[in-house]
């Protein structure tokens, strides 16, 4: 076995190193082991993420997390983003268990700041954005199997690598120096038992079906992976090859009895969609004295024109009282039934087997089952990386890569969605309606009902197109890299890298199976038109009346072709200066760089996205051209200014600064600040400050502002509580009316029951940068033999955010506070809804908001002992969140609030303490085995969370176990299981949930997960 030589300052770094972190100093222990005592040695030194300097200290003034490509493989992960998901630094962002609103991509979301501020890095440079939904890039584009190690630096990393790395940098290092062939093949699965007695409660409750027992092994996933490599021209150059492919199967949220309905917002009930398989309906009068749609009781003024005396008989229009009517045969006055708010009108209907008209009770639609609750997904990858050295001076290298990535997203079926407002006829002639159905609607709001009339009523409708069938989002993804550069020697001290990287992707979604709004009036004899030719009739009046005939010429399909890409050249020299301080023995080290980054996107919406077309769709989706461009100059120093003298073994202080000018948004500085002091062999003291910025992107400044969704609730929606006389949420009249609800519809608008809202959202030119302030304090050390441990205090501030107001919030502090700030934003309806139709909504586009602080602690720790015939390991990452508050708006900095701890409609479940405890154990014979415990702590509904049942979401724990087998030379065996007691995932309400009831993507939310692979080595 090899010995350190002790003499070595490389041997002291790296034994600093192993006591920082096993994960650390076991990915580059073998790069580091001195000769043989007796033999010459030269300090070999590395680059690690955070910096461009080479070192021979792996352990820098920046806290870095290292996952080693063991690691990676026994966790069975073949995604990406599951992977780095587990890490407690990292919050889920776009994962595959996404459906609705799926943008097809895999992003990663350090600290929980966004994945826009998560820079990602392959080999030290920049991955491309990813697709036509997301400027965020998709980690799909890594094969898991190439990558060597994945470096996290959590902390501002602006000044060495420019804008974006505002919560840290993810650094994928791929083996580019692979020798042989590998093959590796495996499979995956989930099984779940279904035994939850709770929401089988539910589910019985409302008669919903729901699978019960072992669910046998479904979600399968397959993947096969080929690596190949080896020297050529005698040892000048090698090549790295590699193909993957991947296939992920579909599970639905029926396959589990706790994703079997979508619960209410509370979680206290199996809830549904009004867009029922037989018809809801919500209907109004219109005045015909005004010819507008009444959606409260009316009132006139005595000074509105379309006011006068019921006495004036030579007058058509009449009113007593401030109240509308009409006069009978003998002229007596007679006030309409929905002028008064006594009346007892009904404005909500179903239809009965009769194709009558009823209230419309409980009819709700389970549409849960049919939902992806984990997309389909086939991937394939292809790439090389070569390197060739002409001389010590010209030693060029190349990176080039290919992924294609193709994925569905399947929702429940498409409906009307009570998204268009639809003018029926009361003349029995004309009308749709039915003589039982008039007589209940126009008949009943005092309206003529009789042939001939001319009076109309306004009508919208909810019906689900279960004739149809769901619909899909089809989404293509094909991304290329290539890199080429070459880096070289200078003379002894200097070294250069100079490199131009090209990155694309080209996307698309075609969205199929969703209504196509233009048909349905026509097809349901709707504002005047009348169904004839061609035209097959929609008969939603008539019960059980839809045909499938009539529901696939309703729907349509809308396209969006994407193309995102990234140019950057950088140049830079690195080296030692000519200069050493007197205190220390090693001089100061430097780099100089250039770089020019070129970022472009564009999406083509076709006609029926861009004008919102598809009812299922929410709101308009517009085309995006622009692009922006920065050139940059940027400089590190690395000065030791104590060496080896006692109580300082040595003490660096770390420099770095970078010149950004963006032709979007001008110049930014961007620097940093560090100091790395080990007083004692074994021991270090490492802090730094870091100032980094981002940049607003293509989207954020350039989208069209149109009609979204956001998920929440109108807090002056429901019926009013008897007890109180206010509506659920407590507002009150006054307050709702600051809102702009009228006094007539308070306590008389629903909510929505997919807790979906309509929003005016889109981009904005004069958007600034966002800046960040990151402060980090951290030991490193070793207090007795085979133990280490590392401990960092990380402080980041962030100003100027980049984002857009919560429409809940908007609505809250406008009720509350009655500042035109929020309420100008508020547009309701003429029913007061922000959901029904799209005439209402909140505006909610792209600004610079306040700020964020978020403030933790990070540890590691790593331990080691023989044991018997083999050695034991256990290493343990933990990250405790002390502060993770936001500052909405400068306006009302005591409306800030924390999310540490909670999850609502405003913070995502961020347990304060979450870590992975993994022991293990290797024999010299042929089998390892492992554990793994990851654990996540209790997290305190607040806000309009606490309506759930329960006090939050309770401690979880997940156990996982693997065993590697070497059963011939050449070939491994790997098996496991993770979630090995089949924890079922927290449940939430509608309103916290992301996806099938849970926040998905961060808890296990499909039960045990089983994977299995083999090795081949030649």
């Amino acid at each position: 076995m090899s010995t350190l030589n002790k003499c070595n300052p490389l041997a002291k770094a790296v034994r600093s190193a192993l006591f920082a972190g096993a994960a650390t100093a076991l990915t580059f222990a073998p790069n580091v082991f001195a000769a043989e005592d007796g033999e010459d040695t030269e300090e070999q030194k590395v680059t690690i993420t955070g910096s461009r300097i080479k070192r021979a200290d792996i352990e820098t003034s920046s806290p870095v997390q290292v996952t080693s490509s063991e690691e990676i493989k026994l966790s069975g992960y073949t995604r990406i983003e599951d992977l780095m998901n587990s890490l407690p630094q990292v919050e889920a962002a776009e994962t595959s268990f996404l459906s609705n609103g799926a943008a097809g991509v895999a992003t990663l979301d350090l600290r929980g700041m966004g994945a826009e501020r998560t820079l990602v890095l392959i080999n030290g440079r920049r991955l491309q954005p990813g697709g036509v939904y997301s400027q965020n890039p998709d980690v799909n584009q890594i094969p898991a199997a190439l990558v060597e190690r994945v470096e996290v630096m959590t902390g501002g990393g602006s000044s060495t690598y420019g804008a974006d790395a505002v919560a840290g940098v993810v650094n994928f290092v791929m083996k580019d120096n692979f020798e042989g062939l590998e093959i590796t093949a495996g499979a995956s699965g989930y099984q779940h038992d279904n035994d939850n007695d709770y929401i089988q409660g539910l589910l019985d409750d409302k008669g919903f079906e729901y699978p019960t027992g072992s669910s046998g092994i479904d979600g399968k996933t397959y993947n096969l992976d080929i690596t190949v490599g080896g020297s050529f021209d005698g040892g000048k150059g090698h090549a790295t090859a590699y193909a993957t492919y991947r296939r992920v199967n579909e599970l639905r949220q029926g396959a589990r009895d706790y994703s079997s309905c979508a619960l209410s917002g509370s979680g206290r009930a199996c809830g549904g969609s009004f867009n029922a398989v037989v018809p809801n309906f919500d209907i109004y009068p219109i005045d015909p004295i005004s010819g507008d749609t009444v959606y409260g009781y009316a009132q006139y003024s005595p000074d509105d024109p379309n006011y006068n005396d019921a006495e004036d008989a030579d007058n058509t229009i009449y009113g007593v009282n401030g109240r509308p009517g009409y006069l009978d045969d003998d002229e007596n006055f007679v006030e309409y039934p929905w002028a008064n708010p006594e009346s007892g009108a009904n404005k909500w209907y179903t239809l009965t087997p009769d194709s009558g008209f009823t209230g419309v009770g409980n009819n709700l639609y389970n549409y849960a089952p049919v939902n992806h609750f984990m997309r389909p997904d086939d991937r394939y990858t292809l790439g090389a990386y070569v390197n060739y050295e002409i001389n010590e001076q010209f030693r060029p290298y190349l990176e080039i890569s290919y992924m294609h990535d193709y994925t569905k997203a399947q929702i429940a079926e498409s409906g009307t969605f009570f998204a268009e407002e639809y003018t029926i006829s009361c003349d029995p002639d004309t009308s749709p309606l039915n003589a039982d159905q008039l007589a209940a609607t126009c008949g009943n709001y005092g309206l003529n009902a009789n042939s001939g009339s001319t009076d109309n009523i306004a009508v919208y409708i909810g019906k689900r197109n279960i004739e149809g069938g769901p619909r899909v989002g089809i989404l293509d993804h094909s991304s290329y890299r290539i890199v080429f550069g070459t880096e070289g020697d200078i003379n002894d001290r200097w070294a250069y890298d100079a490199s131009l990287q090209y990155g694309t992707t080209s996307s698309s979604n075609a969205y199929i199976n969703d209504f196509f709004g233009p048909r349905i009036t026509q097809a349901i004899s709707a504002n005047g038109l009348t169904c004839d030719g061609n035209c097959v009739p929609y008969n939603v009046f008539t019960y059980n009346g839809v045909t499938p005939e009539a529901a696939a010429q309703l729907t349509g399909t809308a396209i969006l072709n994407g193309v995102t890409s990234q140019t950057v050249f950088n140049a830079f020299v690195t080296g030692e200066l000519d200069a050493t301080l007197p205190s220390a023995e090693t001089p100061i080290a430097a780099v100089f760089g250039v770089e020019h980054r070129i970022e472009e996107f564009e999406r083509i919406a076709d006609e029926v996205f861009a004008k919102g077309q598809l009812l299922g769709q929410g709101g308009e989706t517009p085309s995006i051209m622009g692009e922006y461009d920065v050139s940059e100059l940027f400089t590190e120093l690395s000065v030791p200014l104590v060496q080896g003298v006692e109580g300082v073994e040595s003490l660096t202080l770390d420099l770095g600064y970078r010149y950004s000018d963006y032709s979007s948004s001008g110049s930014e500085s961007t620097y940093k600040v560090a100091l790395d002091y080990m007083p004692v062999d074994g021991w270090k003291v490492r802090a730094s400050f870091n100032r980094a910025v981002r940049a607003p992107n293509v989207a954020e400044l350039f989208q069209p502002q149109g009609l979204g969704l956001w998920q929440g609730a109108d807090p002056c929606a429901g019926a009013i509580d008897p007890d109180t006389g206010l509506v659920g949420s407590g507002y009150t009249a006054e307050q709702c009316a600051r809102t702009g609800l009228s006094t007539s519809s308070y306590g008389a608008i629903s909510a929505s029951p997919a807790s979906q809202y309509n929003g005016l959202q889109g981009g904005n030119p004069d958007l600034k940068p966002e800046i960040a302030d990151t402060m980090t304090f951290g030991v490193v050390g070793s207090p007795f033999e085979d133990f280490n441990f590392s401990i960092d205090y990380f402080n980041i501030e962030l100003e100027d955010v980049i984002g857009a107001l919560g429409g809940q919030l908007i609505i809250e502090k406008c009720a509350e506070t009655g500042l035109a700030l929020f309420c100008d934003k508020i547009n309701r309806s003429g029913s007061g809804s922000l959901w029904l139709g799209q005439t209402g909504f909140v505006e909610r586009t792209n600004i610079n908001l306040a700020s964020r602080h978020w403030t933790g602690v990070d540890l590691s720790a790593n331990f080691q002992m023989e044991l018997g015939d083999g050695i034991l390991k256990a290493n343990m990452i933990g990250t405790y969140m002390t502060k993770k508050e936001y500052i909405p708006l400068p306006e009302l900095p005591e409306e800030s609030y924390d999310c540490a701890g909670t999850v609502s409609t405003d913070c995502f479940a961020q347990p304060d303490w979450r870590h992975s405890l993994k022991v293990s154990y290797s024999t010299d014979s042929f089998w390892t085995v492992s554990a793994k415990w990851r654990y996540y702590g209790k997290v305190d509904y607040t806000g309009t969370a606490d309506e759930l049942v329960g006090e939050g979401i309770s401690s979880q724990s997940y156990f996982d176990i693997k065993g590697s087998f070497d059963v011939a030379d050449g070939v491994g065996v790997l098996v496991g299981i993770n979630n090995v007691f089949d924890k079922e995932p927290p449940l939430v309400g509608g309103t916290l949930s992301n996806n099938a009831n849970a926040i998905a993507g961060f808890y296990d939310v499909l039960g045990r997960y089983i994977h299995a692979s083999v090795t081949f080595n030649f």
